[in-house]
């Protein structure tokens, strides 16, 4: 195949004397033997995503490697300097269990001592909310993740940390990612000072686990405790080194971890993806549940940010719960504990995103509590804690399994949110519920809302490409009816603006611009269209709603909205 001489031009630079032997070797082979591969490797520079810098590992603009990492820590240090003059600059590096994570790891904390900066680097792997905890902790200007979530053992990634505690927002991002893209790789300072690299470990997860007890712990008796059994599965990631310690120090005895996938792997040798929102990925975990007669299953993703739960329904059967429905039950659960404790003083507010839940905004407003709402990515839930300083943060979470328990971290938190759902679950077992009879009551309360995801993955070039084409067909030819129903309000937030179908009239988002298309229907049916920020998807959210006025007839409303929904794909040619 011919080769474009813009990515031929990448790949002569990568090929100069600035990279090492093995970095050629690797290259030369695959000009020889997998010119696509070469093309995929260099045809776009990685970017930063709603999770950051994330891709497979590898040589090349478009992969992840020691110099693409390199390079965006040199120009993360230069804006550092350049932010922080005159101050002793000090930074945290976390990493989980991927491939190369650790020696990815120290090649960033190298680069960053090489400048001068001070690092705090942990000793081994650990979950990304201890590093966003850590951050502050130590008084760090900035911090580092080296994960690629729950993607496949071929990638990793690069997630930054700003001095809140909270992953990299405007105006920094965009600041650092110019300095980035204008940086030479031969301006990276690779060349370690190793005076200036601190390991960190065991008091830092003492810490953590203090501030997780005290921020998800709500007075659950010890007997509702010992009564509580638990499954757990760290999906062979980070979060072994710290949910069973503190499920111990909290008072949780009944705990049985998955044997087979208690040891931090980098292969997940035991699911066919390590993400909590695959059903397949918790099946040794139901089995065990079953097997143990357990009464809620917890599993995480590998660096510990996202969990998945499972719960038994009304007849016994472990049921898998999606992220709206934890994050309702955990929002819920605090938002009532507040109220109880007299803490709801009028300026507090929850968290959620544009593809979440709308029924984040109903419990809110049961509460006279205020449901802010930003774009995907816990960045902006954790940005609004610092934009309204004058406003209390309670909790919030997004559709995609992550929630956060108030503000000591400033990122979806697994391990805290574990804690806070063995609390409800404890609590609710013990006045003779479940977490899914408390669910069911929700809705009877504040309606029933049912949600669904496609998600359509198109790897590459190509599919890059596909998705582009998809959005444009979105926007040049807008639905204005969907299974017969008619569409009220288009929300482009690329475009920042809200179009009533009605009326003609247009609003200004003030969100940032992002690429995300939203679809009102007319019976209060939300349809959301928007690529992935971190994998090579497309992703179509979709949320009906009906009441409920009775737990008794929940199956039948549930059957109705699964139809609604079903007759709304069928309709925009999805399946």
């Amino acid at each position: 195949m011919e080769i474009e001489k813009s990515i031929l031009d990448k790949v002569n630079i990568w090929l100069s004397p600035v990279f090492d032997s093995e970095t050629h070797n690797a290259i030369k082979e695959m000009m020889t033997s997998s010119p696509k591969e070469l093309e995929e490797s260099f045809y776009k520079n990685l970017e930063f995503g709603t999770g950051g810098m994330r891709g497979i590992m590898g040589p090349g603009t478009n992969r992840i490697n020691k110099y693409t990492l390199g390079k965006a820590t040199q120009g993360l240090s230069d804006y550092l300097k350049i932010s922080f003059p005159g101050e002793e600059i000090k930074v945290a590096i976390a990493y989980d269990c991927r491939h190369n994570s650790d020696t990815l790891a120290k090649t960033v904390a190298d680069v960053f001592s090489a400048n001068g900066i001070k690092v705090f680097l942990f000793s081994e792997l650990r979950p990304t909310p201890e590093l966003s905890f850590a951050l502050k902790y130590l008084n760090c200007h900035s911090g580092i993740v080296l994960t690629a979530s729950h993607n496949p053992p071929e990638y990793n990634g690069y997630k930054v940390y700003w001095q809140d505690g909270g992953q990299l927002v405007p105006p920094h991002d965009k600041e650092v990612i110019n300095i980035i893209e204008a940086l030479p790789y031969d301006k990276i300072k690779f060349e370690a000072n190793e005076s200036l690299i601190e390991y960190v470990g065991d008091e830092m997860d003492k810490a953590f686990i203090q501030s997780s007890l005290q921020n998800a712990t709500f007075n659950t008796p010890q007997e509702a405790k010992n009564e509580l059994k638990i499954v757990f599965t760290p999906l062979h990631g980070t979060s072994v080194k710290l949910i069973p310690d503190l499920l111990e120090d909290a008072g949780y005895s009944n705990v049985h971890i998955v044997a087979e996938q208690a040891v931090p792997n980098g292969d997940f040798p035991t699911v066919k993806s390590p993400n909590p929102e695959e059903p397949e990925a918790l099946s040794m975990a139901i089995a065990l549940a079953d097997q143990v007669n357990a009464d809620i299953v917890v599993g995480t993703d590998p660096d510990s940010d996202r969990l998945g739960v499972a719960v038994r329904n009304g007849n016994g059967i472990m049921t898998l719960l999606n992220g709206n429905q934890t994050m309702v039950l955990m929002t819920h659960f605090l938002l009532e504990q507040w109220k109880k404790q007299g803490k709801l003083k009028g300026n507090e507010f929850v968290g959620s995103t544009i593809v979440s839940t709308p029924m984040m905004m109903e419990l809110a407003s049961a509460y006279n509590v205020e449901c802010k709402v930003g774009l995907t990515g816990f960045k902006w839930i954790a940005k609004m804690i610092v934009d309204f300083p004058e406003k209390q943060f309670i909790g919030g979470g997004e559709e995609s399994f992550g929630f956060m328990v108030g503000d000591a971290v400033r990122d979806k938190d697994a391990v805290t949110s574990t804690l806070l759902l063995c609390e409800m679950a404890a609590q609710a077992k013990a006045n003779a519920s479940s977490l899914y009879q408390e669910l069911l009551k929700l809705y009877v309360e504040f309606g029933f809302y049912k949600e669904y995801l496609i998600s359509l993955t198109k790897k590459g070039m190509d599919g890059a490409e596909e998705i582009k084409q998809i959005m444009n067909g979105l926007r040049e030819n807008p639905l204005k009816e969907i299974s017969g129903l008619r569409v009220v309000m288009v929300e482009d937030y690329l475009a920042s603006t809200a179009l009533n179908l009605f009326t003609d009239e247009k609003e200004v988002l003030n969100l940032p611009k992002s690429d995300v298309l939203i679809y009102y229907l007319e019976d209060g049916t939300k349809i959301c269209a928007r690529p992935s920020g971190t994998e090579p998807k497309i992703k179509f959210y979709f949320s009906a709603n009906e009441m409920l006025n009775d737990v008794k007839n929940f199956k039948a409303v549930e059957t109705a909205l699964d139809a609604k929904i079903k007759n709304i794909i069928e309709a925009m040619n999805l399946i």
